[in-house]
C-alpha cells in the first residue's frame, strides 16, 4: 500500500522546494545550498555520457566551470517508493562550459532518498539531450 494521502501531498511539497532549490543553487553557483542537497554517494550521468561525483559536482559549482545562465523546467513528474522519490522534468538550458556554450532541452531523472534524519538528499541524477527527430528520421527505440 502506498504512503496515506496527506503525507504524499506533504512529500510532494517538499520534493518541490529541494527541486527549487536546486534550480537555484544551479544558476547562483551557490554551494553551500547545493552541499545540503546531495547525498555524500551522489552520483550523476551527464548528458554527454560522463559520471560525476558529489565532489565533481560542487567543484564545477565553485569554480564556475559550468555556469547556467538559463534553466527552466517545466513536465515535472513526482513518483514516491516508501522513502525514494523519482523526479523527471523537462529542462529548457542555456550554459557556457570549457567546451563553449550549450544550450537545448533535456530530460532528467533526480532521485531523492529520505536519510535517517528524515531529511530528503539526491541520490542520483541522470540527463539526456531532447533531439528533435526531421520529417523522415524514425524514433530507433521503441
Amino acid at each position: 500500500m502506498g504512503m496515506p494521502l496527506a503525507q504524499k501531498h506533504e512529500s510532494r511539497h517538499e520534493i518541490d522546494q529541494l527541486e527549487d532549490e536546486w534550480r537555484d543553487a544551479i544558476l547562483t553557483s551557490d554551494t553551500k545550498a547545493m552541499n545540503s542537497l546531495l547525498a555524500d554517494d551522489y552520483m550523476a550521468i551527464t548528458a554527454s555520457g560522463t559520471i560525476q561525483s558529489r565532489e565533481d559536482a560542487l567543484e564545477n559549482l565553485r569554480t564556475g566551470r559550468i555556469h547556467f545562465t538559463t534553466l527552466a523546467i517545466t513536465d515535472r513528474k513526482v513518483r514516491f517508493y516508501g522513502n525514494t522519490a523519482v523526479v523527471t522534468s523537462l529542462a529548457d538550458i542555456q550554459a557556457t562550459t570549457p567546451d563553449g556554450p550549450v544550450s537545448g532541452s533535456y530530460r532528467y531523472t533526480r532521485v531523492y532518498v529520505k536519510d535517517p534524519q528524515g531529511a530528503w538528499k539526491i541520490v542520483s541524477f541522470e540527463a539526456s539531450h531532447v533531439r528533435v527527430a526531421g520529417p523522415h528520421k524514425r524514433n530507433e527505440f521503441h
